[in-house]
């Protein structure tokens, strides 16, 4: 306490509290709020909350946990965990349940807490058709949007959630169509039973999806049937609307034209909508003609006469037009009409009759192919003439042919389709036949006389020969006894007269006789003559011909040209006693082969390639060489010093030099005396760099060198008194260079250390690799 004059006093007040057990509170929701738990239908059971509470006296203290009502489908655990006892479904549980949870105390003291469990409904049943009927019958050709029906069905979970059904045919169809939110089936396309899609089968089965969901949600099916009522909406119709038909003159009364009925239908489906029948048969000269038998069928008998001759016939061109209706029995009685056409044929009922009874030809053996024999003719009686093909039925064969006549089947000529062969065959007997246009024909003998002609060449054997004759052979003698024999298939032994047509050089050879017998002889007819130059040849080659036509023949000659035959002879002169030839009497036959490389113009492709593939590989190798020349240059070779500064050593020197050469604008600051020649030089104490001094002594070389000026390409030295303005030739600057690196360091004089001549030295090795590494002896200091 204090009063106004800041006096105090301090007394001790003590307040002692004592403990009061208090309820548990909670931690969660339940403290503020009723909470709401919402759980899916079908989830199984299991925990769905957790009560978390507390109590303030001991936080660590054991707290019983109640839930109420019981019945409820829930239990609570010691620790707080509620959880569910089982699966609930939407559609027949309830929907809620309301939940008391009591936290109570080791006191006895406890709160309560309210929880409110919604069960939700979820897509999880199947919808269902409510449909009393699933067959329905309609008529054909009704208008696209007509309504056939209308499919319902239910969702069950529409109970307390918001389910749209969507329709859809699970079944390809052209024919109708469905709203996919109401259900109505609508027809898309005009429906036509007659077509070959339905005319077998006229129910259209439909096959309706329902699905809660436009997808991944519950669907179910069902089928419905349509029947499509067939209507009369089709005429007859036949597979033409003109028929034309040939008949025989000679065929009877009641012979069967035509049955319509087999060209005709009706496509409507129903039996009693497809009957049709045909009425109203005719056309000019139909009655008398032709009927319907019996009345309504399409079949059309002939009841009169067709005769071709007849003059009735004959006005009306034999042909006839008729006119003939088919009609449906059914209402509305739909019709076309049919045109029929019937045209009168003739009958073949003569044979061809030839104008002779049998025929005689001649013809040369020399006539060609083509050639005209003579020709056959024959007539027919029947009407209207049509014409007559002509044949030859056997004969005419010959050796190597087939048939060597050809008739023309037309006109009859008969001609040469070979060459006739007098000697093979002199006469050829042959039968003719004349065929009319139908199965009647007529046969005749031709015979054919082949005429002689001189067709064929004289044979002679041997017909190639090679005969030897000495230089001294006696004019007159027969050759080596060569004889030729000829033969001829049309000419007698006498027909035949011998030429040498070439190869007779000097007239040396003649045939003995020329002319008049089939067998000569070969004679030298004048002598050689070589040693005064008349003759130069030693081997003669005669062509020999042979002809058919010697006049002195007593035989008759065939008519025909002159047949010319040919041999081959070689004769070989020679020297008796320097070349021995044998020879022999028996002729024999030698057979020469001639083999000629020909180009030909189809293989123009040879040259062309050939050519192309030339060029692409001077194109090839071109590059090939430019690569070459550009990727491994010839690099000049430096012109060696024909006077080295020391004698070469005895070893195979290298063949190539490489030479690096820098540049420097150098500057000589040391001298030295070069130990083999005795001349100054001057050195680059940095670089290394070597030059002779100019000095007007004479230069001492080293026994058994030459002067190191002997180069005549080197330019003379002109002392000028300046070191640095001495004139040289590149050659020499290049020489000096190499002498440079190549001299030994001398005495070096107070500029020049041992140290600096072993560098100065290894760096000219390095920069230069001479033909020639002499060994250098070194001058102690």
């Amino acid at each position: 306490m204090e009063d106004n004059t800041k006096a105090t006093n301090l007394q001790t007040l003590t307040v002692q509290l004592t403990n009061v057990n208090e309820p548990p509170v909670f931690l969660d929701n339940l403290a503020n709020q009723i909470v709401t738990i919402y759980m899916p239908e079908g989830t199984p059971p299991g925990t769905i909350y957790m009560v978390l509470a507390s109590d303030p006296e001991d936080p660590t203290s054991t707290l019983n946990y109640i839930l109420t009502p019981a019945s409820a489908p829930f239990t609570v655990s010691s620790n707080g965990v509620i959880q569910s006892t089982k699966t609930f479904d939407y559609e027949t549980d309830p929907h809620s349940y309301s939940l008391n949870v009591k936290v109570t105390d080791s006191g006895g003291l406890s709160v309560n807490g309210s929880i409110i469990v919604f069960i939700t409904n979820i897509n999880d049943e199947t919808p269902y058709f409510t449909m009393n009927s699933t067959s329905f019958t309609i008529p054909e050709e009704m208008n696209p949007g007509t309504i056939v029906t209308t499919v319902t069905a239910l969702d069950p979970d529409d109970a307390g959630f918001i389910s749209t059904l969507y329709y859809s045919l699970n079944t390809p169809n052209q024919y109708f169509s469905i709203n996919k939110l109401s259900g109505v089936i609508q027809i898309a396309k005009r429906i036509d039973v007659d077509a070959d899609t339905l005319k077998l089968n006229s129910t259209i089965s439909l096959n309706i999806k329902v699905s809660d969901l436009p997808s991944g949600g519950h669907s179910n099916y069902i089928t419905i049937t349509i029947r499509i009522l067939d209507e009369n909406d089709n005429p007859p119709t036949c597979t033409m609307y003109a028929f034309s038909y040939s008949v025989p003159e000679t065929e009877t009364n009641g012979t069967l034209i035509t049955d319509l009925t087999d060209q005709c239908k009706d496509i409507d489906v129903d039996p009693v909508n497809k009957a049709f029948n045909f009425t109203g048969l005719s056309g000019l000269g139909s009655n008398q003609r032709f009927q319907l038998i019996p009345d309504g069928s399409g079949r059309i008998v002939l009841t009169g006469n067709l005769d071709f001759e007849d003059p009735n016939n004959i006005a009306v061109g034999n042909e006839y037009s008729l006119t003939i209706l088919v009609q449906d029995i059914a209402f509305p009685n739909y019709k076309q009409t049919i045109y029929v056409y019937i045209k009168t044929i003739p009958v073949n009922e003569y044979p061809p009759v030839f104008n002779s009874t049998s025929y005689v030809f001649n013809v040369s053996e020399l006539s060609p192919p083509g050639s005209y024999v003579g020709y056959v003719f024959a007539t027919d009686k029947d009407y209207p003439y049509i014409g007559i093909t002509y044949t030859i039925e056997s004969g005419g064969s010959t050796l190597g042919a087939t048939s060597i006549f050809w008739i023309n089947p037309n006109t009859g000529v008969l001609e040469l389709s070979d060459y006739a062969d007098y000697e093979t065959t002199q006469q050829y007997t042959l039968t003719v036949k004349a065929t009319d246009s139908g199965s009647k024909f007529a046969t005749v003998p031709v015979t054919v006389n082949i005429l002689e002609a001189n067709d064929e060449k004289p044979v002679c054997s041997p017909n190639s020969y090679t005969l030897s004759v000495p230089v001294n052979q006696a004019t007159g003698t027969n050759i080596q006894n060569f004889k030729l024999t000829c033969t001829d298939r049309d000419s007698g032994p006498n027909s035949f007269q011998y030429f040498i047509n070439s190869g007779n050089i000097n007239n040396h050879f003649a045939f003995s006789p020329s002319s008049g017998t089939n067998v000569t002889k070969l004679i030298l007819a004048l002598p050689f003559d070589y040693s005064n130059g008349e003759d130069k040849t030693w081997s003669y080659n005669l062509r020999i011909l042979i002809t058919d036509d010697n006049l002195i023949s007593d035989s008759a000659q065939p008519i025909g040209v002159v047949q010319t035959g040919t041999v081959s002879l070689t004769i070989n002169v020679y020297i008796p006693g320097l070349t021995t030839t044998t020879t022999t009497t028996t002729p024999s036959i030698v057979y020469v082969t001639t083999s000629e490389n020909v180009y030909s113009p189809l293989a123009w492709y040879v040259p062309f390639v050939c050519t192309i593939g030339a060029l692409l590989l001077l194109g090839f190798l071109g590059a090939l060489m430019y690569l070459l020349a550009k990727y491994f240059p010839c690099k000049g070779r430096t012109k060696p010093d024909t006077e080295p500064l020391v004698p070469p050593a005895e070893k195979k020197v290298k063949e190539d030099v490489f030479l690096e050469m820098t540049k420097f604008n150098t500057v000589f600051d040391g001298e030295a005396v070069d130990p083999i020649t005795g001349n100054v030089y001057e050195y680059n104490s940095k670089s290394g760099a070597r030059r002779w001094k100019e000095t007007k002594q004479p230069i001492t070389t080293a026994p058994g060198s030459q002067p190191l000026d002997a180069n005549p390409t080197s330019a003379p030295v002109q002392s000028t008194g300046t070191p640095n303005k001495k004139v040289k030739t590149p050659s020499t600057a290049i020489k000096e260079d190499i002498r440079n690196a190549s001299a030994p360091p001398g005495t070096p004089n107070k500029l020049q250390t041992p140290k600096q001549t072993s560098n100065m030295e290894s760096r000219m090795s390095q920069r230069f690799s001479p033909k020639v590494s002499p060994k250098i002896p070194k001058t102690p200091a």
